[in-house]
């Protein structure tokens, strides 16, 4: 093919080197050099011709080859990926089973361990509330002892001072001068000793009220505790420590 090309080419440079025929457009040149570059074109032609299906004729086999080739490898790897698919199918369906399994346990173990809490939670509050209960009625039974106490000795100063109020009335009545200041006495007396009985009443009226603010306070610490415990339970946020609340 090279050769066709090269007589081609020599034929343009002579047909361009050419003496032109004036006026005319002809140009004379030389036959025996034209005729022989031509012979070689003839010559050269059939070989190449031959050459080039060749060329055809091999490509056409590597492209068949590849295609088959292609095909093969398109093919296994079709198989390959739908094994590499089943597989992590497989691997995917394990995976899924295992972590089933692994939250049904924890879900167990957390329903168990809240089932713990809520149950101590509990315990700790009807401990509480038995001892509030029996602080109160300890304090109301102190209270009203002391009460009891109080207004008897109240009523003890009441009733001695009248006696001796009234005894000193009645020394006191024999003397026209002094029975008016008797009398004033007596009444002082018997006020001074209801102021007396009054006050004691008041203190222990105090007392105890004083002893059932402490009770309520204690008991609403308590229920305050018992229910933040309860918020922490829902929550998930940990387990309140009952005895730090309750020592407070």
């Amino acid at each position: 093919m090279y050769r066709v090309f090269e007589a081609l080419d020599e034929m343009v440079a002579i047909v361009e080197e050419a003496r032109g025929i004036p006026p005319t457009r002809n140009c004379i040149i030389p036959r025996g050099e034209v005729l022989e570059l031509l012979d070689d074109v003839r010559e050269a032609i059939p070989g190449e011709l031959d050459d080039a299906q060749d060329v055809l004729d091999l490509r056409d086999k590597i492209v068949d080859d590849a295609r088959g080739a292609a095909d093969t490898t398109v093919n296994g790897a079709n198989a390959q990926a739908e094994q590499t698919v089943t597989a992590a199918r497989d691997e995917a369906d394990r995976l899924l089973a295992d972590a089933k399994a692994h939250a049904d346990r924890m879900v167990a173990e957390a329903r168990a361990h809240a089932d713990h809490l809520v149950a101590t939670a509990t315990a700790e509050a009807d401990r509480v509330v038995a001892e509030g209960k029996a602080e109160y009625e300890a304090l109301t039974g102190r209270a009203r002892s002391d009460s009891e106490r109080m207004i008897a000795a109240g009523q003890s100063s009441y009733e001695r001072s009248v006696a001796e109020g009234l005894s000193e009335q009645d020394r006191l009545v024999q003397q026209t001068e002094v029975v008016r200041a008797a009398h004033a006495e007596s009444a002082r007396l018997i006020d001074s000793a209801q102021a007396d009985a009054d006050r004691l009443r008041e203190d222990c009226d105090r007392y105890v009220d004083g002893k059932l603010a402490d009770f309520e306070e204690t008991l609403h610490n308590a229920l305050r505790t018992v229910g933040r415990g309860r918020h922490q339970l829902r929550t998930g946020t940990g387990v309140p420590d009952y005895a730090g609340e309750f020592r407070r």
